[in-house]
């Protein structure tokens, strides 16, 4: 099961889509899981491997999507004692399996690295996607007037360094992938030219006003690496700032309940066995509990009723 959690993991890193790789790193019994067990968490909510018993799905894969959302990973304890585990860096939850047992699962976002798309082969260009490389940016060489490159999750940073050859052309092909950064490596005079160009073109005003030139930070660069330097820097900067300014609003929690029956938690969302009784909605994990409950409601309801 580890082999192929870990060949879907990468699989999912080589496509560049968004997942969470979560472990088990500690369980008191009698959990059914074990220090190690892994699972595979997706950004559409797919569920691969096994991290305890079936009460542990619905609160691991929304907090999973938190890991995501926020980008940043998160270790849960479940335990039939939250309070007991509450403590820095932990997020404490109400275990409801019958069997008891706590168990802390480390939740990993892993997040497609950002694409930087060079256009061009000059030598500002090489030095680009060497540094690029090295920062852990997943670099592509990108054709001038060539259909726009599939964008993906990741997050786009375009430079445009054809230094004069089919400069307009490459700058529309980069304005269509929509990046979040933009440079042209050209004159200011000779950008000016690119620029009444493509409003010739029709590309709006308004895309063109987002274009970086001069490109990169003002750091007297002169050789190719400079160059390069200052361009990612920039970008760097952007990609602070930009975190900083749209920090990510808390996601949610998303909608339980207690299946009456056996006390596990059932996202609502998501149950696919329900049944109505006295005018409130009840949700179930498996078709056996509903009928259980159906059959004699009072039955469930009663000890809750009791301690009212």
């Amino acid at each position: 099961m580890r082999a192929e959690l870990l060949e879907l993991a990468a699989d999912l890193a080589r496509r560049g889509e968004p997942f969470v790789l979560a472990t088990v790193v500690r369980r008191e019994s009698y959990s059914s899981a074990h220090q190690g067990d892994m699972a595979v968490i997706t950004a559409d909510g797919g569920y691969h491997g096994w991290l305890g018993g079936n009460c542990t799905q619905p609160i691991v894969k929304s907090e999973a999507a938190r890991a995501l959302a926020e980008g940043q990973p998160r270790l849960v304890s479940l335990s039939p004692e939250p309070d007991r585990e509450a403590r820095p860096g932990v997020v404490a939850l109400p275990m409801r399996c019958h069997s008891g047992g706590t168990v802390d699962i480390y939740l990993e976002p892993v997040l497609p690295a950002p694409r930087l798309l060079l256009y061009g082969e000059s030598p500002a260009a090489r030095a680009l996607a060497q540094l690029g490389k090295a920062m852990g940016y997943r670099v592509e060489a990108a054709g001038a007037g060539a259909p726009a490159p599939a964008r993906g999750a990741e997050r786009v940073f375009a430079v445009v360094a054809t230094m004069g050859e089919s400069d307009e052309d490459a700058v529309a092909s980069a304005l269509a992938v929509r990046p979040a950064y933009l440079a042209v490596v050209a004159s200011r005079k000779r950008f000016a030219q690119l620029r009444e160009t493509l409003l010739a073109r029709g590309v709006a005003d308004e895309a063109l006003d987002g274009i970086k030139n001069p490109a990169g930070l003002d750091i007297g660069a002169r050789l190719p690496e400079e160059v390069a330097l200052s361009i990612l820097a920039e970008i760097v900067q952007l990609r602070h700032a930009q975190a900083e300014a749209f920090a990510p609003e808390p996601v949610p929690a998303a909608r339980s309940e207690i299946d009456p029956v056996c006390g596990m938690t059932v996202a609502v969302a998501t149950a696919r066995h329900r049944a109505e009784h006295a005018g409130r909605s009840f949700y179930f994990c498996n078709p056996r509990c509903r009928e259980k409950f159906v059959a004699d409601p009072k039955r469930y309801l009663a000890p809750a009723a009791a301690g009212a």
